[in-house]
């Protein structure tokens, strides 16, 4: 006889008179059954079986769970003899080869169902009916997701039908309550199950329960425990139950093993016997199955799926279905579209890219599928004057990357957040996220308002009637990128100038619009600075007297707008000279540099004398000295003087230098 784990074979169930056995239940109470290797596990063991309308249990259930680590694994679930086979026990006669196929009403229907289910529902349904042959078949060869997935096995009919099933490692096959066809023509010990008792199980009670063997004259039961020692079990009588319960102890901890042997004073030419896990009278499972592939066995029906992507690889997590005899279909994760099938080997023809009907034989199929995806285009702009200049190399983050706008990014459906980097001498609010959906095309565009100021410089800003003064004016941004402008000068009645009085041309980050042009003073007044495109204005003031001085005016757009004024006096007794800086500002600012260079030039060096300084708020002002540059750490609106004595052996002509302010 081929090497199965199979169910015993029924008398007849009729009447016990007429020798049909009555059901037996085998309970193993508490054994977690361990999945040895398919060809180890029960090579040469018992058949299992499903009976039809008279057991006491509707179906055989089984369990196969898939961890994480093992999903998409071929299951490689076969099995042996799933039909019933008309010529292996019928009106009282064994056939040869016989397997322990039972019926006991003649013309009658018998059919047998194969059903797995799992998280996403039913994988597969199969159907077996009446035939003389016993075959091999191949219920579900590929992978499955992870999850828990059970086999129940059905059948509807006046009979018994006996079958042997196997999965490939690293899967098993686990229950808690089975039956097993104990043939006559099996005169060796057979294994029925094994069991794993772990050291949570210690002073728990494991129960060992049988069901139907029909008395100790028909067959023996005993398990052999961690160790090697052989524990009699006790068989049970005809329609009872018989339990062994164990006390576990650390010694008992590890596998147990059960076997059957029927014996040569056995009356029957088959016994369904039904065996059950407890522990503390809770049912447990365990692991049956597993089979060597009868010599000369041929497979009667193998199903290959692939479920690849359009490149060819396996989808993570996707299987197929089957429906009947003759329809698969794919199971795809969420999202994913199909894209085509294909029978690769095999009769049968292509329904639609998620249904494939097919004849019973050797099939390959494949189906293509495609996850969801779209795309999200990211582009930056510089907001400038009303203008909406094109960024480039602009970092941003998007779906846990960081990429550089513009560009294409090729997302799954789904709203994605686009993070920007802040940029110098701009603001930048996040856009509004992304709706990314299959086959479409999204756009966020990242906006940067950017920030511009210009400044004017005279210098000198006090001098004779009619001398000349430079007038200095800088278009100035923090900007990275090129910006383009226009800076002009507005002179006054009485100033005169032979030089141009605009200039066009790009300013960014570092690299300053200037126009400087000399200009003729004859009187007191006031010149302007413009900016365009943005119109951003500023003005600078030349007072016609003796000795000199210099003064700036700075606005920032959008913000504040401070002027600072110089003048230069010789100081009393020709004690070099007094400096005065009057620093007006109409907003809170904090970390304002005041830029007020020292002449170079002489034999020594000059030397600033200590500052004093007035104005409406000292308290947080913190005044230091940088180099050439006066700190002010916080100022508030108003106007600050500021005067000290320069020490210096160069003449009045190159006292004055010119001041210039930031914050």
């Amino acid at each position: 006889m081929p090497s199965f784990l199979t169910a015993d074979s029924l008398t007849p169930l009729a009447p016990k008179s007429s020798r049909s056995r009555s059901v037996r239940l085998a309970v193993l109470g508490g054994l977690l059954l361990l999945a040895a290797p398919a060809a180890a596990q029960t090579g040469g063991t018992l058949p299992l079986v499903s009976v039809g309308d008279k057991w006491p249990q509707a179906q055989e259930t089984y369990v196969i769970r898939v961890s994480a680590q093992d999903a998409g694994k071929p299951l490689g679930l076969e099995v042996f003899s799933p039909t019933f086979n008309l010529a292996d026990y019928v009106d009282g006669r064994r056939a040869e080869g016989y397997f322990g196929d039972e019926l006991y009403a003649k013309n009658e229907p018998f059919e047998t169902t194969f059903t797995l289910t799992g998280p996403g529902g039913t994988v597969l349904e199969r159907r077996f009916s009446l035939n003389r042959e016993h075959t091999w078949d191949s219920l579900f060869s590929g992978g499955l997701g992870a999850g828990t997935y059970t086999l129940k096995v059905t059948s509807r009919g006046n009979g018994k039908n006996s079958f042997a099933l196997r999965v490939a490692d690293p899967f098993r096959l686990e229950t808690s309550d089975f039956s097993v066809n104990a043939r006559s023509t099996d005169s060796e010990a057979l294994l029925a199950a094994r069991v794993n008792v772990t050291a949570d199980w210690v002073g728990r009670t494991l129960g060992l329960l049988n069901y139907d063997v029909d008395g100790a004259q028909e067959a023996e039961i005993w398990a052999v425990q961690p160790g090697g020692a052989r524990v009699n079990l006790t068989p049970s009588e005809n329609g009872r139950t018989a339990t062994d319960a164990f006390r576990i102890t650390p010694e008992l901890v590890g596998e147990w093993q059960l076997y059957i042997r029927v014996l040569r004073t056995t009356k029957q030419y088959s016994n369904a016997i039904r065996f059950s896990f407890r522990l503390n009278d809770q049912p447990i499972t365990g692991s049956v199955g597993g089979f060597v592939v009868p010599g000369g066995a041929k497979i009667a029906n193998q199903l290959l799926v692939d479920v690849v992507d359009p490149q060819g690889r396996p989808i993570p997590g996707a299987s197929y279905a089957l429906v009947g005899d003759a329809v698969v279909r794919p199971v795809l994760p969420g999202g994913y579209v199909p894209v085509s099938g294909t029978l690769i080997q095999g009769t049968g023809n292509i329904v639609s890219p998620t249904e494939v009907r097919y004849q019973p034989g050797f099939t390959k199929i494949r189906f293509v599928a495609r996850p969801p995806q779209g795309q999200l285009q990211v582009e930056a702009v510089a907001l400038y004057a009303g203008q909406r200049i094109p960024l480039t190399g602009v970092p941003f983050q998007v779906g846990g990357q960081t990429l550089s706008a513009p560009v294409t990014v090729p997302l799954a459906p789904g709203d994605y957040q686009v993070t920007p980097t802040s940029l110098p001498g701009s603001s930048v609010t996040p856009p509004p996220a992304g709706r990314v959906t299959d086959s479409g095309t999204e756009r966020v565009t990242i906006e940067y308002r950017v920030l511009t100021d210009v400044a004017l410089v005279t210098s000198p800003d006090i001098l004779n009637v009619c001398d000349v003064t430079q007038l200095t004016a800088l278009a100035r941004t923090d900007f990275p990128y090129r910006l383009p402008g226009k800076l002009s000068l507005n002179l006054p009645t009485g100033w005169t100038t032979d030089y141009p009085l605009n200039v066009s041309g790009d300013f960014s980050q570092g690299q300053p619009l200037r126009l400087k042009v000399p200009v003729r003073v004859c009187r007191t007044d006031t010149a302007e600075a413009v900016l365009d495109p943005v119109d951003l204005r500023t003005t600078g003031q030349a007072r016609v007297r003796n000795p000199g001085g210099a003064n700036v005016t700075r606005n920032v757009q959008g913000g504040a707008r401070a002027s600072l004024n110089k003048s230069v006096e010789a100081a009393a007794q020709g004690q070099g000279y007094v400096v005065t800086l009057v620093f007006t500002v109409d907003s809170t600012l904090e970390n304002v540099r005041l830029i007020d260079p020292l002449p170079v030039g002489g034999a020594q060096p000059a030397v600033r004398g200590p500052l004093q300084v007035q104005g409406p708020s000292l308290a947080n002002l913190n005044l230091r000295l940088d180099g050439d540059a006066i700190l002010l750490t916080r100022v508030i609106p108003g106007t600050y003087t500021l005067t000290y004595t320069l020490f210096t052996d160069q003449p009045a002509d190159r006292v004055v230098t010119a001041p210039d302010l930031s914050w």
